[in-house]
């Protein structure tokens, strides 16, 4: 089980850093895209946050 949820957090770790690296690297980015990047980041960091403790458990 472990591995899977290892699995699971490097997947959701890589998905987090690419829409990290989309939005610092853009410098035309609409208000709509921010909203719409920013609301995928807090919902991956949350997955993250929630693996992470259930890998410790």
């Amino acid at each position: 089980m472990k591995d899977k949820i290892e699995e699971t957090l490097n997947y959701y770790t890589f998905k987090s850093n690419d829409i990290l690296n989309y939005i610092n690297s853009s410098t035309n980015l609409t208000v709509d895209e921010i909203i719409e990047k920013s609301a995928k980041l807090s919902e991956l960091e949350y997955k993250i946050i929630a693996l992470e403790a259930a890998k410790e458990n």
